[in-house]
């Protein structure tokens, strides 16, 4: 038996102006820190061992795992940061109010960019290249649907995460709404129009428990 806990950031400055933001480097609120070390108090209490904790490339993500580790008592254990975890990129929209984009494209056009599997957002006409990026041997893209992030986060499932688990190693992923969302879809076997309706509440571990042929036995939240 292992155990895979994947938790969503705390709630993010752009969480808080609701606006999308994807790539974006965006700092926690005082409200996202606070909620980060409450879940590390709840995650405390199931006295789960970690072999590995995992995070994207974005300090929203980094700051709130630092935050749950120091509340388990579990800093020293090794952090790997990989841009595989980060959020979908949502492209020329990221920084735009997502009420306005409502408002401009309709809901039905808005609800597909944001929940749908295949529909890629408004792409940037020029990226700036990132030293973070660069140093990885990547190019940020100009923008991805889900189903882009499903595909570029998979790999790093199976390569760095699964032998772990297989190992009986516990797992710690601290990552994004959507690259979380791409996630579930696999281990759960979601398809591609289910998906649209599963939503990763900020702050609020979900605990897999796997059996030794990686599946799924038991699935918690922690409210």
């Amino acid at each position: 038996m292992s155990k895979l806990v994947l938790m969503r950031h705390g709630e993010s400055t752009a969480n808080y102006d609701h606006t999308f933001t994807g790539w974006s480097d965006v700092s926690l609120t005082a409200k996202g820190k606070a909620d980060a070390h409450e879940a590390g108090r709840k995650l405390n209490k199931t006295g789960i061992q970690f072999s590995d904790a995992h995070t994207s490339y974005l300090k929203r993500a980094i700051v709130s795992e630092n935050i749950v580790l120091d509340e388990i008592n579990q800093l020293w254990i090794p952090q790997h940061k990989t841009w595989r975890l980060n959020e979908r990129h949502y492209g020329a929209l990221r920084g735009k109010n997502k009420e306005q984009v409502k408002q401009e494209v309709g809901e039905q056009q808005f609800m597909r960019w944001r929940r749908s599997f295949a529909a890629v957002p408004p792409r940037l006409q020029e990226v700036d290249p990132k030293r973070r990026y660069q140093t990885a041997g990547i190019q940020e893209p100009p923008a991805e649907s889900l189903k882009m992030a499903y595909q570029r986060l998979i790999p790093y499932w199976q390569d760095e995460i699964v032998p772990k688990l297989i190992d009986g190693k516990n797992q710690l992923v601290v990552a994004h709404g959507s690259s979380l969302r791409a996630l579930i879809k696999y281990i759960e076997n979601i398809t591609d129009t289910g998906i649209d309706g599963v939503e990763v509440h900020n702050a609020t571990p979900i605990i897999y428990t796997f059996n030794h042929e990686l599946q799924v036995v038991n699935k918690e939240l922690i409210k």
